[in-house]
């Protein structure tokens, strides 16, 4: 092994004292230039580094950015959820910057469980110290999930959960609650013996299968036998939407009510409108934006259960920042309010 280049060694290669070294080392006066010009080349050549040099590089490396990564479903889950949950790690970043940490966003392009295995291998491969999750609620992602866990990288959900995963934290409404409370309302709204369809977008996807369970339970509270509640699963896309809402208007003319638990509520709409039957079926839906406000001044939704997505994508990562540093647990659900609108307080 070679021998560590010492201040010695370049006093003597350089023919000159250690205290001529020193004063060249730490840039002090009194050296003639030629000789400050022969220390400073002998010293690049062996590869000599002052201790305040090595002090100032273990320092940095101490230092490098915390890299928190986020998995975000398909986009096709609408604007609203894509420009919320963006803006939310906008202001994280914003906020964790003079903290150096850096965040990598991995969105997915299907509903393909395989595809955010992979991706979540990709943050795993970038090094992140934490992931935020949206997903889907499959096996493998949750096998995939457990994976990270184990290798000590700590896993916040937002929006839709997925417990088994063994994450830390989930940030969102309480998804099952939300649906119990779009129940209360439905129920104020139409009498036992009458028919109710619950929309769904998709099953697999935690949020709209909670929801769904909330809406079912509290409706049976409510005297609303199981036998009077349909349910369709829709994916979010207006065009199916548009069918299966049309299908079930058209078979069951005792249909009063329709909970919507997805998106696509215009499609929805649009089905009650053109069978006519804007004034006797009651619309309840969750999230706001501008067409379902539009809708609901129009009188065609009845009410609606917004939510905070900005602060779902930014406090996981606030949280995990925070949790890398001190690991500290303090709750394992950080549930966001859950507020009511209708056409006069939109």
């Amino acid at each position: 092994m070679e021998k560590k280049p010492t201040i010695q060694m370049i006093a003597e290669l350089a023919g000159v004292s250690r205290g001529t070294v020193d004063r060249v080392i730490n840039n002090r006066s009194y050296v003639k230039a030629e000789v400050r010009e022969r220390v400073l080349r002998i010293a690049q050549e062996t590869g000599y580094v002052s201790p305040r040099e090595a002090y100032l590089r273990e320092q940095a490396r101490g230092n490098k950015a915390l890299k928190l990564g986020v998995l975000l479903p398909d986009w096709g889950y609408g604007q609203q959820f894509r420009e919320g949950v963006s803006q939310g790690i906008r202001e994280a970043q914003e906020e964790l910057e003079e903290a150096n940490v850096e965040i990598i966003v991995k969105i997915c392009r299907t509903d393909l469980p395989d595809e955010a295995v992979s991706l979540l291998r990709e943050l795993r491969e970038a090094d992140v110290k934490g992931i935020s999750v949206c997903a889907l609620r499959h096996p493998a992602v949750i096998e995939e999930l457990k994976d990270i866990i184990k290798a000590g990288i700590p896993v916040v959900t937002f929006n839709s959960d997925l417990p088994e995963s063994g994450r830390i934290l989930f940030v969102g409404q309480d998804i099952k609650q939300s649906g119990r409370l779009a129940a209360q309302m439905m129920s104020r709204c139409i009498r036992p013996g009458e028919k109710v369809l619950a929309a769904v977008g998709n099953m697999h996807f935690d949020g709209h299968r909670q929801r769904f369970l909330g809406f079912s339970e509290k409706m049976a509270e409510q005297g609303f036998p199981s036998e009077d509640l349909f349910t369709i699963e829709t994916f979010n896309d207006y065009n199916t939407t548009l069918r299966k809402v049309s299908e079930v208007i058209r078979e069951h003319n005792d249909l009063t009510g329709i909970y919507m638990a997805n998106l696509s509520v215009t499609a929805c709409a649009e089905a009650v409108r053109a069978y006519g039957r804007e004034k006797t079926i009651h619309v309840i839906c969750h999230d706001i934006n501008d067409g379902i406000k539009q809708l609901m001044r129009e009188n065609r939704v009845d009410f609606t259960i917004p939510q905070d997505f900005a602060r779902q994508g930014r406090e996981p990562l606030i949280w995990l920042s925070g949790y890398l540093r001190k690991k500290n647990v303090a709750e394992t659900s950080w549930y966001t309010d859950l507020q009511i609108l209708c056409a006069e307080n939109i």
